[in-house]
């Protein structure tokens, strides 16, 4: 038995694109838009289709801020993290060393690398051809991987319909935030991680399906 579970990212912006809603007939519905001013919120998540996981979502979010245009007193990372609410850790972009710390951690390594570690059983990664996800860093942690019985697969290229976490993402964005748009980014940043724990434990109650299957590259 393995198992297998599809790797992707999502963005958030602070004034997501209108979904369906009620409002008074005659009437013109409006929903504020905010600017994003470089404040988004940024998403890595794998959904577990096969084996005794199957239905788990595992996940973790950063917010993007703005630059500093600022040429003098330049503020520490942690300050420009606290001047929006945030903690240094919960502010960045996805790079390689977050997608590759995300797979350790979802193949079930905590902490430390461990001499010899390994899985109890084999789990096949499967992700598209963002040019994060074949960055040298994650190419050179292959060997690694593999010896922990951790295995990336990549989709044929253009073939988003063949990866079991877009549907949760489309899902998340149109149904699991009835609030659409928000002035600071810390609130859609909790907004985001609330919408995502409600969808992790909506998927952990549903029965698994089990998907059509087609050959991808490795």
């Amino acid at each position: 038995m393995i198992d297998v579970c599809h790797l992707d990212e999502a963005g958030f912006s602070m004034t997501l694109p209108p979904c369906r809603s009620w409002f008074p007939a005659g009437e013109q519905l409006r929903v504020p838009y905010h600017a994003a001013e470089g404040r988004r919120v940024n998403v890595i998540g794998a959904h577990f289709t096969h084996g005794p996981a199957a239905g788990r979502l595992a996940y973790q979010s950063w917010a993007c801020l703005p630059k500093s245009r600022a040429k003098k007193h330049r503020k520490t990372a942690e300050q420009r993290a606290a001047a929006h609410g945030l903690r240094v850790e919960e502010v960045g972009p996805i790079d390689s060393a977050r997608v590759l710390e995300f797979i350790w951690r979802t193949a079930g390594r905590v902490g430390a690398a461990t001499e010899g570690w390994k899985r109890e059983r084999p789990l096949m990664v499967v992700l598209d051809n963002y040019s994060v996800h074949k960055s040298q860093t994650v190419a050179d942690a292959r060997e690694q991987l593999a010896a922990a019985d951790v295995h990336l697969v990549y989709l044929p290229a253009y073939s988003p319909e063949l990866s079991r976490i877009e549907p949760d993402w489309n899902d998340i964005k149109q149904h699991y935030l009835p609030v659409r748009s928000f002035d600071q980014v810390v609130e859609l940043k909790r907004a985001v991680d609330d919408a995502l724990a409600r969808k992790a434990h909506q998927l952990q109650q549903a029965p698994p399906k089990t998907p059509h299957v087609r050959r991808a590259d490795t």
